[in-house]
C-alpha cells in the first residue's frame, strides 16, 4: 500500500512535461509505425501481423532501458495457444513500490474499407487528430506508459525507485480468452502496488477522466419454436403465430413503457455525481433527431450505474431469401450491461427466469448462457486514486472528472482477483470523437501528450512515496 504523502516539487513537474515535450515527435513517430501494423488477434486475420506487432512492442521496451524483455503466451481454455503478450520490467528500489503497466497492442478489424477517409493502416494526421485503426485503441496506450518511463527516467535519479512492469497484452480485442490463465502463469513477474489500466477515456477534449465504475457483462441466446418444421403460410396461417412474431413479442417484455430494462432481480446502483447532458449524449452516438431517449432518470446514470439490455442479433430468414412459409423457429442474441455490485451468475438467471415466465402462447423456449463479465467500482479515496487525480489536474490543469463507463473490461475484475492488494487506476487517451472500433478512429495529439504527463506524474509520486 502507498502511504499518503503529496504533491511533487513544482521543478520537479516542470522537468517531467520539458522531457515528454523533448521527445514528443519521436514518441509520436513510434505510435505511427505501430499503427501501420495490422496486428489482429481473429482468427481470420493473419497471424504474423500479430507476432509482428508484438516484436515491435519488444523492441519499444527494450529501447526504454526495461530488462528482460520477453514475448509470452498462457493456453485458452480450448487449448490452443493465447495471443502474444510483451511483459518487461524494471525492479523497484527496496521499499518502493511496483507499478503495472497495462495496454494491448492488437486492433479491431478495420471493417468496410469504403468508410474510411485514409488507410487504416496508414497513419494520417489531420486536424490535430492521428487517424489509424489502433491510434486511439490501444497503441497509444503503450506510447503513454513507455514514454511516461522514459520521461521519469531522464529527470529523477534511478527513477526514483519506483518499480514497473510493462504488460502489452495480445488478443483483448479478441475477449481476452487466455488472460486469466496467464495472469495465474506469470502471476510472479506480473505482482505490483498499483496496476495502470491505459484502455478508457477522458472526458472530453480539455477535461481529463479517471474511470471509477465499469458496467459488467451478461450475454447469451434464447429461441422460440412453435412447430416441428416451416409450413405453407397459405394453407395453415391463422391458427398459429410464426416464430419471428413470437420472439418480437417476448423482446418487447425486456423494457417497460419508458425503456428501462424491466428483468427482475437486477441491481440499479447509485446515481453518479455528475451530469452527462442530453444534448451531448445525442451528439457523440449520433442518435437520429426526433429519437426519444430511452429510460429515466439521469443520462449518467442510465450510461454507468443501471442495467442496458440490447438485442444484437437475431436469426430469421433474411427478406431477400424469405419464402411464404410459418417460420418454425427464430432466436435472439441479447447483451446485458449489469451494474456494479451486480453477480453476473445472478443476473444471468434473472434473464432465464424473465424469458421463461413470459413466452407467449405456449411455445417452446430455448435459452443458451453465453459470456460472464464482472463489473467494477473503485475506491476513488485510495492513495494511488489520489495521486492519479492529482496528476491529471496537474497535466491538464483543470479538475478531473471521476466517470464512469457502459461498457466492460471483464480483465478488470481478473486482475483484483489475482492482486487483490494492488491499487487499480483505470485511464485513457481516447475522447468523444476518437471512434474507437470504428471507421476514421483517431488520436487527439495535445491529448495524448497530456496523457503521458500525467503518467509520468504518477509514477514519480509513486517512486517518492514508501512502498
Amino acid at each position: 500500500m502507498i502511504s499518503d504523502s503529496r504533491a511533487l516539487a513544482p521543478d520537479v513537474i516542470t522537468e517531467l512535461r520539458d522531457a515528454v515535450e523533448r521527445r514528443f515527435d519521436t514518441t509520436l513517430s513510434e505510435l505511427m509505425a505501430l499503427v501501420s501494423i495490422p496486428g489482429i488477434a481473429w482468427d481470420a486475420f493473419e497471424p504474423a501481423e500479430l507476432e509482428r506487432s508484438a516484436r515491435a512492442v519488444a523492441d519499444l521496451a527494450a529501447a526504454a532501458g526495461l530488462d528482460g524483455v520477453e514475448i509470452l503466451r498462457a493456453e485458452r481454455p480450448d487449448g490452443k495457444p493465447g495471443g502474444p503478450a510483451v511483459v518487461a520490467r524494471r525492479a523497484a528500489a527496496a521499499g518502493k513500490p511496483t507499478v503495472l503497466l497495462y495496454a494491448h497492442h492488437d486492433v479491431q478489424p478495420p471493417g468496410d474499407l469504403s468508410l474510411w477517409n485514409s488507410s487504416p493502416f496508414t497513419p494520417e494526421i489531420r486536424d490535430g487528430r492521428l487517424f489509424g485503426r489502433g491510434a486511439a485503441d490501444d497503441k497509444a496506450g503503450i506510447l503513454v506508459h513507455l514514454a511516461a518511463w522514459r520521461a521519469v527516467s531522464e529527470v529523477l535519479s534511478d527513477a526514483a525507485g519506483v518499480g514497473v512492469t510493462l504488460f502489452v497484452e495480445g488478443e483483448e480485442e479478441a475477449g481476452s480468452p487466455s488472460f486469466r490463465n496467464f495472469l495465474e502463469t506469470y502471476r510472479q513477474r506480473l505482482a505490483a502496488d498499483v496496476i495502470v489500466v491505459a484502455d478508457s477515456s477522458n472526458w472530453s477534449v480539455g477535461t481529463p477522466a479517471l474511470t471509477t465504475s465499469l458496467r459488467g457483462l451478461v450475454d447469451g441466446t434464447f429461441e422460440v419454436r412453435v412447430l416441428s418444421h416451416a409450413v405453407h403460410s397459405g394453407v395453415f396461417g391463422g391458427p398459429v403465430l410464426d416464430a419471428p412474431t413470437l420472439l418480437a413479442r417476448l423482446i418487447a417484455t425486456l423494457h417497460d413503457e419508458e425503456g428501462n430494462v424491466a428483468v427482475p432481480g437486477l441491481v440499479v446502483a447509485s446515481d453518479p455525481e455528475v451530469e452527462y447532458p442530453e444534448a451531448q449524449y445525442r451528439m457523440d452516438s449520433g442518435v437520429l433527431d426526433g429519437v426519444r431517449l430511452a429510460g429515466s432518470g439521469s443520462i449518467a446514470a442510465r450510461l454507468w450505474s443501471r442495467p442496458a439490455l440490447s438485442i444484437i442479433g437475431i436469426d430469421a430468414p433474411a427478406v431477400a431469401v424469405s419464402s411464404n412459409t410459418i417460420q418454425a423457429a427464430a432466436r435472439a442474441k441479447f447483451s446485458l450491461r449489469i451494474a456494479p455490485g451486480q453477480d453476473p451468475d445472478a443476473a444471468m438467471d434473472a434473464m432465464r427466469r424473465h424469458l421463461e415466465a413470459h413466452v407467449p402462447f405456449g411455445a417452446e423456449l430455448y435459452f443458451t448462457p453465453g459470456e460472464r463479465g464482472n463489473p467494477y467500482l473503485a475506491d476513488t479515496d485510495s492513495p494511488a486514486a489520489r495521486v492519479a487525480l492529482e496528476a491529471l489536474h496537474s497535466a491538464w490543469g483543470v479538475d478531473p472528472v471521476e466517470m464512469g463507463m457502459g461498457g466492460s473490461i471483464p480483465f478488470v475484475a481478473d486482475l483484483k482477483e489475482v492482486f487483490p492488494a494492488a491499487e487499480v487506476l483505470i485511464t485513457g487517451v481516447e475522447d468523444p470523437d476518437s471512434r474507437a472500433h470504428s471507421a476514421n478512429e483517431s488520436l487527439h495529439i495535445e491529448e495524448f501528450k497530456r496523457c503521458i504527463v500525467a503518467e509520468a506524474l504518477v509514477l514519480a509520486a509513486l517512486g517518492a512515496r514508501e512502498g
